[in-house]
């Protein structure tokens, strides 16, 4: 930020750690000092409690502080861009001089497998700064997509879990289970996705027909406000998925691995097979 001043704080008790969360929360940089080494064990938990207590999100202000660090030393025109698949670029922008030059590069997981990077542009980006770095990601072989507004995950993660949101209602309503779900976006309609996105099948089958299914599938859709309570229930019984072998689904030993395995061999083929075919077309 353009004022971001550097606050000392003496003593962390009752006082002082409010008082120094209070700074750093505005975007100053702040040191604490106590003596006390007790007192200074217990401050991670206190300054935690006080996050929660107002919502606010540490990977947010942690990013805000490095921004504001790095845009006192690189040049005004130089693009800052973020790769945070939650956080809008708007919000760790916010107290920049130079806001034009910050935007949103969501790339995928491994980013070295997989070649979408949504390119975000929030209200304040020039779109000087987005074609820039749309360019200089095609020139790394990426396949970028220009996002013209910073909305909460972006396209990609707001397709896939609208996806995700039905499937948890329809194992919790009983209509089929976990595994039944998989198989049939694996070997149905996600067969042809890597080819055929949503929009072309639309346009494919035709709208009238689009239209026809949307007017009987719709309003019987999930329409939970917030996350599904069966999967809030699934979090609170420690079945978190792979990682204790349960969730959605039962895992025995070896079948995580094999699950990751898979994905790997089938993401490394695949980036092969794309520069087999970059390297002939050119």
């Amino acid at each position: 930020m353009a004022n971001e001043q550097k606050i000392g704080v003496i003593g962390g008790g009752l006082m002082g750690h409010g008082i120094a969360y209070l700074f750093a929360a505005a975007g100053h940089d702040v040191g604490l000092f106590e003596p006390a080494a007790e007192i200074r064990a217990s401050l991670p938990k206190r300054l935690q409690a006080i996050v929660e207590l107002f919502g606010d999100d540490p990977a947010l202000l942690k990013k805000q502080e490095i921004f504001a660090a790095l845009e006192s030393a690189v040049a005004p025109e130089t693009i800052l861009a973020s790769n945070s698949s939650a956080i809008p670029s708007t919000e760790i922008g916010r107290h920049l001089k130079y806001r034009d030059r910050v935007v949103g590069t969501h790339f995928w997981n491994p980013p070295h497998l997989v070649p979408l990077v949504e390119v975000i542009q929030n209200d304040k980006t020039s779109d000087a700064v987005v074609r820039a770095t749309i360019e200089l990601l095609r020139q790394a072989r990426k396949i970028p997509v220009h996002v013209r507004r910073d909305i909460p995950g972006f396209v990609g993660n707001r397709l896939q879990h609208a996806m995700k949101r039905e499937a948890i209602a329809l194992v919790a309503a009983g209509v089929c289970d976990a595994e039944t779900i998989d198989t049939v976006v694996k070997e149905g309609f996600g067969a042809r996705t890597a080819v055929l996105g949503p929009m072309e099948q639309s346009d494919l089958v035709g709208l009238n027909l689009t239209l026809d299914i949307a007017e009987v599938l719709i309003a019987d859709l999930d329409r939970s406000a917030g996350p599904h309570p069966f999967l809030r229930e699934k979090v609170k019984a420690g079945k978190l998925g792979m990682k204790t072998g349960e969730g959605l689904r039962t895992w025995r030993p070896g079948e995580a691995d094999a699950v990751r395995e898979r994905l790997s061999r089938f993401l490394v083929e695949q980036a092969r097979a794309r520069k087999r075919n970059s390297t002939q077309d050119s």
